[in-house]
């Protein structure tokens, strides 16, 4: 992607489920499990758009740093449940792992990638799925944030159920 890496770090990264659009550098519309999702890549990380939920994972200037490990909402006939995990790896393991992201990305073609300049190794990717829970239909998705200059990978997975 043409764009600056904005959040350098994995400690930058803000949690938001209130936030309207931010411009996007790359946008995926697709259906999935019956539900219109929006995928959208900014230069400050992902923004995913589905039924009530506007879920922010971005580095926002005025916001409070760092990522939730857990967070549950009820949301009208919704249960939203979000997680975040930062692992640490050696250059080795890096570019593997980032490898096998890339994988993963390539194989669903519900989802998005975006490679930043100045590493092959730099990307934030979403991919989204239906699942089928105890109450009825919902999404998950999972997220990478990538930041080879400190061997970070930034991973989060969260679930949109019915009830």
């Amino acid at each position: 992607m043409d764009a600056p890496y904005l959040d350098t770090d994995a400690d930058q990264l803000c949690f938001s489920l209130d936030l309207d659009e931010r411009p996007a550098l790359a946008e995926h519309a697709t259906t999935v499990g019956g539900l219109d999702v929006r995928l959208r890549l900014l230069g400050a990380s992902h923004q995913v758009f589905v039924g009530p939920v506007r879920e922010t994972v971005a580095c926002l200037l005025g916001s409070v740093k760092g990522l939730p490990g857990t967070f549950t909402r009820q949301l009208p006939g919704w249960s939203y449940d979000f997680t975040a995990d930062t692992r640490r790896l050696d250059p080795s393991s890096f570019s593997e792992a980032v490898a096998g992201i890339r994988r993963e990305v390539a194989a669903n073609p519900d989802s998005l990638c975006g490679i930043f300049p100045g590493s092959p190794d730099a990307l934030t990717a979403v991919v989204v799925e239906s699942a089928d829970g105890p109450y009825g239909g919902g999404l998950f998705w999972r997220t990478w944030h990538t930041y080879p200059q400190h061997g970070q990978i930034v991973s989060t997975y969260t679930r949109l159920e019915a009830r």
